[in-house]
């Protein structure tokens, strides 16, 4: 094969309306199934961690994959499992959009570290700001209204 990458995202989305519904007891399942789609679709997944209201998934893309439909096929087929195995209580579904920032290699360790430490992070910074701080650390122009 003569084809070399290194497409390396980090892939941020939220639950429907940001609510709190992926609960500790069953979100290792959840991540189970997002890493063997991942591993399925011949991507490598660096890390992957989330809590109640939103998830971040920090992956090298196959080349022959778009990203898009990457997270769109994530989103819908998590949902389904999330549905018929009962997962979370009240789940409404994910976000309609999402956040993808390209990493360069050099960064991996810290973002795996942030990943990581979401549990911890999360006590003194809300998904809201996090977003925003993402969508503003990568020079992202954005519209308030369309984060809710």
């Amino acid at each position: 094969m003569s084809t070399y990458t290194s497409l390396l995202y980090h892939i941020v989305f939220s639950t429907y309306k940001r609510e709190k519904t992926i609960t500790q007891s069953n979100k290792k399942e959840l991540f189970a199934y997002i890493y063997g789609y991942l591993k399925n679709k011949n991507c490598h997944l660096y890390r992957l961690n989330g809590v109640e209201d939103h998830i971040h998934i920090f992956t090298h893309i196959h080349q022959s994959i778009s990203l898009a439909s990457l997270v769109k096929d994530i989103k819908l087929s998590t949902s389904t499992l999330i549905k018929d195995k009962l997962l979370f209580k009240d789940w409404n579904g994910w976000q309609e959009g999402y956040g993808a920032f390209t990493v360069n290699a050099n960064s991996k360790d810290k973002l795996i570290d942030y990943i990581i430490n979401q549990e911890e992070h999360h006590k003194h910074v809300s998904y809201l700001e996090e977003y925003k701080k993402l969508l503003n650390d990568h020079g992202v122009i954005f519209d308030e209204k369309y984060l809710l």
